[in-house]
């Protein structure tokens, strides 16, 4: 299932909700019956898993999932880990070999969660962005193609076919309200 040529979506910005608009077109998709590969970048790849949403992924037919990164996320203090240290940078690369197969997989929707964040972190180039939609574009766009993340530049936008940016207004976080259960994890 998919469209003949694929598109480009992006969700971007400095606005909560990017993960869940992408993560809403996966579940339409999946629930039309097609065939969606999710690579998360940078949500951490092990360590138990305190993303609600990861509990119902293996319930998903259709979808193959595949978090990246070491664990950012505190749990215990509803904070996140803002330094970078190797292992963020191994696992970076991997999760872009991840999506390059991803591209080959025949899934109809693939969706590189935070992959736009790694430029903001510096755990990615610019150019290895691009170069995974050369990739795609050689392809022949094979399917929808969906980033999601904070830091977009004018090269990515003029290579995207839809971009939603989310802005953030008010956030409940600058009055000190950590990370909640079931709403931001």
């Amino acid at each position: 299932m998919g469209a003949a040529q694929g598109r480009i979506q992006v969700y971007t910005g400095d606005g909560k909700g990017k993960t869940t608009a992408a993560l809403g077109l996966l579940l339409r998709f999946i629930g039309s019956g097609g065939n969606a590969v999710l690579v998360q970048f940078d949500k951490g790849a092990g360590a138990g898993d305190f993303y609600g949403e990861r509990k119902l992924f293996p319930l998903l037919p259709g979808l193959v999932h595949h978090p990246t990164g070491l664990v950012r996320f505190v749990p215990e203090k509803g904070t996140f880990r803002f330094q970078n240290v190797k292992g963020d940078f191994e696992e970076a690369h991997r999760g872009m070999a991840l999506a390059r197969t991803a591209l080959t997989s025949g899934a109809g929707l693939v969706v590189l969660d935070e992959v736009l964040s790694l430029l903001l972190t510096g755990l990615l180039e610019e150019s290895q962005i691009h170069t995974l939609l050369d990739e795609y574009e050689r392809l022949g766009r094979p399917c929808e193609l969906v980033l999601t993340g904070h830091k977009m530049t004018p090269q990515l936008e003029q290579r995207a076919d839809l971009i939603t940016r989310m802005e953030n207004v008010k956030h409940y976080f600058d009055q000190g309200v950590v990370a909640r259960k079931g709403i931001e994890y």
